[in-house]
């Protein structure tokens, strides 16, 4: 099976989702589990399960670099908590993936690697920044695949490429070993092409972690994919969403359709009025870049980074970052810098966190009378490569709709519940409540099951 994906990962190596694969290591686990079974031993939870990891994942005694020239040739001293609980499990770790530079993207044209296409029409972005995780995936490339999530980086790909996308609540994964972006924003998640996987991998990577003081102490629940208990459903959508300006017609209308079977089915479905909606993106971008500027501050040459040759201090310090740095990183760090300092933190930062504050109280006013919230994951389909390089204002603002979750806290899937007129699928954002991941698993079978275009 796994020479099967090593050839597989040879013949679609022009999608570029593979920075490095694992050949040689992933066949010596493949034979190590072929023993168990031959000799009736338990193989693991995951065992034989083939998966691929972001390249902001540590693993120990392998390369992670973020996609970044700045840590080119990094050798990773320990594992990510949540790699290590995979091979724990048995799960044969394939290969690190490609993805938007330390996380910062959503089209994954920003790797130092070179961008990564899409394998439902390769003239098209897969998303970001996960892009290399989703195309693993959604070409056959592995069974499962661990992402990061900081404003929609697992659902929007998922999206693109037509798969599960799974960001569970801050707080559920530990995010030890993960290369910070923006720390009280990221989050691990996992793509896949059933929901049974996800699950899987949800229920062995999750739970408390000595080394994350951020994740909840509680032991995850097994997240099984079981039929509802609760049924009916009250649902809510953001009015304020479906009505956007800039969300495709088309969109728009597969949602309404799907709001209507779901009435027909017994489910109430509500719109709600958000009227926070046109600051979430600010919001959110204020706050990530701000704590980008902070954690990416180490990268320097001297602590970390890509280093150049010694001359002036200042210099030395300048030309490792701009060097070792590309131009998305660079944005991003500046503006956080800029938003951060002397005159202007009370006017950007401060506020930022007070509408964070809102998102948060408004999110659980509607959750106190609805079992979940449905948005769309984009509100476009996925469009063709370098559309959005020179324009990141509107790329920054096509995350409408997944930066919510993420300011909120609360967990998010993208189901691949639609086809665009364009081939391209787009998918559903279904929102939970905080801490309400088993209840999010099961509702999206229901979904999945009954409600798919075309059912």
């Amino acid at each position: 099976m796994v020479r099967d994906y090593l050839d597989r990962i040879s013949a679609h190596a022009s999608l570029n989702a593979f920075i490095e694969v694992y050949k040689e290591e992933a066949l010596l686990a493949a034979a190590s589990i072929d023993d168990r079974f031959r000799e009736k031993l338990p193989p693991g939870r995951l065992g034989g399960v083939v998966i691929g990891i972001k390249d902001v994942l540590c693993h120990k005694g392998h390369r992670v670099s973020a996609a970044s020239r700045m840590l080119e040739g990094y050798v990773a001293p320990y594992s990510a908590t949540a790699v290590q609980r995979l091979q724990d499990a048995g799960a044969i770790i394939i290969g690190r993936l490609n993805c938007d530079e330390f996380a910062m993207g959503s089209t994954s044209e920003t790797s130092a690697f070179g961008k990564v296409l899409n394998p439902l029409d390769p003239s098209r972005v897969p998303g970001g920044s996960s892009g290399g995780s989703a195309v693993a995936v959604a070409a056959g490339l592995c069974m499962a695949s661990l992402g990061s999530d900081t404003g929609g980086s697992v659902r929007q790909p998922a999206d693109f490429c037509g798969i599960i996308g799974f960001k569970p609540g801050y707080g559920r994964i530990s995010r030890y070993g993960l290369i910070a972006y923006a720390s009280s924003f990221d989050q691990i998640g996992v793509f896949g092409r059933n929901l049974d996987m996800v699950a899987e991998v949800l229920s062995v990577i999750g739970g408390p972690d000595d080394f994350d003081s951020t994740v909840f102490p509680t032991k995850v629940p097994d997240y099984q994919v079981t039929i509802p208990e609760k049924r009916p459903f009250n649902l809510a959508y953001l009015k304020n969403a479906l009505d956007h300006q800039g969300l495709d017609p088309e969109i728009r209308t597969g949602f309404e359709f799907f709001f209507e079977k779901l009435r027909k089915a017994g489910h109430r479905v509500d719109g709600v009025d958000f009227d926070l909606m046109e600051y979430l993106a600010p919001a959110y971008y204020v706050l990530t870049t701000a704590e980008a500027s902070s954690n990416l501050a180490r990268f320097d040459g001297i602590r970390y980074g890509y280093a150049g040759k010694p001359d002036q201090l200042v210099d030395y310090y300048r030309n490792n970052r701009s060097l070792g740095f590309g131009r998305e990183v660079k944005r991003r760090i500046m503006l956080g810098t800029f938003v951060l300092s002397s005159g202007y933190y009370e006017a950007y930062y401060t506020k930022a966190q007070r509408v964070r504050r809102l998102v948060r109280a408004r999110t659980d006013e509607i959750f106190s009378k609805y079992d979940f919230i449905i948005l769309p994951n984009s509100p476009v389909t996925a469009f063709p490569a370098g559309q959005m390089l020179n324009d990141p204002v509107a790329m920054y603002l096509a995350d409408i709709y997944t930066v919510f979750a993420n300011l909120a806290g609360v967990p998010a899937v993208s189901l691949p519940l639609f086809r665009h007129s364009n081939g391209m699928p787009f998918g559903a954002q279904v929102i939970g409540n905080h801490s309400d991941e088993a209840g999010l698993i099961q509702v999206s079978s229901y979904f999945m099951s009954n409600f798919r275009m075309g059912d």
